[in-house]
């Protein structure tokens, strides 16, 4: 049975040390993507790992923390605006209705976004109904125990 979510929520991820983050549920995108800076690749004992801070220094949960990630790929990604750019994967997971997922993430610069979050399609297409009346159900239930 699949757990209705609303247009809004907030989430945790553990191992990108963020809890109750704005995410904002996307039907319309395929991928689900996370704001990022300072994304590069850099070499560690001579393999190719990837590098980047998450969120925008003005978000409140703005850490300034390097992650390195060393099992990542590329996805080319069309954007809202209809242009297809290569972006970096990562996988990780989410708690969300108190049950831990997993989810992949493309990397990319969101600054301009209100929410450093979308979960797109394929992350919610086997697990949710999408409620767009209703916001916050994961953090509610949350917020109640």
């Amino acid at each position: 049975m699949k757990i209705t979510i609303g247009r809004i929520d907030k989430a945790d991820f553990p191992e990108l040390s963020l809890s109750d983050i704005d995410v904002k549920i996307d039907s319309g995108a395929y991928t689900s993507s996370i704001h990022c800076s300072d994304i590069k690749e850099i070499m560690v004992d001579g393999k190719k790992h990837l590098c980047f801070k998450l969120l925008d220094p003005k978000h409140l949960l703005y850490s300034n923390k390097e992650f390195i990630f060393k099992n990542y790929s590329n996805k080319k990604v069309k954007s809202s605006n209809g242009i297809s750019e290569k972006r970096f994967l990562i996988e990780t997971s989410i708690i969300i209705f108190d049950q831990i997922f997993s989810i992949h993430l493309t990397l990319s610069e969101r600054k301009e976004m209100k929410f450093p979050i979308l979960l797109g399609r394929k992350f919610l297409s086997t697990k949710f109904v999408i409620d767009t009346a209703k916001q916050n159900l994961s953090h509610k239930l949350k917020s109640n125990k």
